[in-house]
């Protein structure tokens, strides 16, 4: 499976001048959305994570994704997995599971998001399932940004990733972008503008 040709075909691969969620600019920018917004493409994706996850034998009970940006790629790798799938979301800032769901104590929960890259909301959705009496035996996503090192990769773990080095990341794809600071970067030189995309800029 070519993931980067799916994510170009799916206008999902964006190139430009970006301001990252981390304040570097990059010259390309992941809109898992795009990719997710077709039910078709989602299936497939989500059913070749589902794989890897399966070949592995971990036992997982459970899917949760923190929202917002996991919501459609965890609820789709639940299906796949055929597993119930839950929420965490921010209330005032800080990652919550509320609206009902319940976390047994004991169970086994992957954590699903759309891409990873430092893995920050990932382990804020893991730190309340333990909170709340389950475990966590895995983590996953469609695309790892490169920071964090996932099974069948040689892409070693960078000093910012923030994922548990014990714990398995499962991803489809490594997505190894140039970033910049500001002041170092080559198009804001240019005299070009950042743009910020996403459902944190815009």
């Amino acid at each position: 499976m070519n993931v980067e040709q799916i994510y170009k075909d799916s206008q999902a691969l964006l190139e430009g001048h970006f301001k990252l969620s981390s304040g570097n600019h990059s010259k390309f920018y992941l809109q898992s959305a795009k990719v997710l917004e077709d039910p078709k493409t989602a299936k497939v994706l989500a059913q070749a994570l589902a794989k890897q996850i399966k070949d592995s034998n971990i036992k997982i009970d459970a899917v949760c994704s923190p929202a917002l940006g996991g919501l459609v790629a965890g609820f789709a790798l639940a299906t796949a997995l055929d597993l119930r799938f839950i929420f965490a979301e921010r209330v005032e800032k800080e990652m919550t599971i509320r609206r009902g769901f319940e976390v047994q104590e004991g169970e086994n929960y992957i954590i699903c998001e759309d891409i990873i890259t430092t893995g920050g909301s990932a382990l804020e959705a893991a730190k309340q399932i333990e909170n709340n009496g389950g475990n966590v035996v895995a983590y996953a996503a469609l695309a790892n940004r490169g920071f964090c090192s996932r099974q069948g990769s040689n892409i070693k773990a960078k000093e910012n990733c923030k994922l548990p080095l014990d714990k398995p990341l499962f991803a489809l794809e490594d997505f190894t972008f140039e970033m910049y600071s500001p002041e170092e970067c080559p198009m804001c030189k240019e005299g070009s503008v950042a743009y910020k995309p996403g459902s944190r800029g815009n």
